[in-house]
């Protein structure tokens, strides 16, 4: 028995590229930092992050491939503090989110320890194309 993959299914044809991005978006799933992903209107999302913590010299978005990465890297000054306890971690995380062909990050903000990055998708316009054919 053969493996049948979405790629290769005879009626999908071009997405190969999506198994793809869903297999990495797999690989990349980890719990920190925690996040919740909302519909703020039609077509407009919003990723809000928990970074309690990091400051905006600390955090850094960026898109990459059709994926929004979002990197958090706080210095550690532990060496000049005495902790009796620590139970916020100082770590350093990076969260990726694949974006869907259209979807763009309009802005980003950062309010008490929560960054909300925006992302609109662009509604494309209907097309209807007439194919010719020929004889011969």
């Amino acid at each position: 028995m053969t493996k049948l993959t979405l790629g290769a299914h005879p009626y999908l044809l071009g997405f190969d590229q999506l198994e793809r991005l869903v297999e990495r978006t797999a690989k990349s799933e980890n719990g920190y930092p925690p996040y919740n992903i909302e519909s703020i209107a039609e077509n407009a999302f919003r990723i809000t992050l928990a970074v309690a913590g990091f400051g905006d010299d600390d955090l850094s978005i960026t898109v990459e491939d059709r994926q929004l990465v979002v990197r958090g890297r706080q210095d550690d000054d532990g060496a000049e503090r005495v902790f009796l306890h620590r139970g916020i971690a100082a770590r350093q995380f990076q969260r990726s989110f694949v974006l869907a062909d259209g979807v763009e990050v309009t802005g980003a903000k950062l309010e008490n320890g929560l960054l909300h990055v925006d992302l609109r998708r662009a509604v494309p316009e209907t097309v209807v194309q007439t194919i010719e054919i020929s004889r011969g």
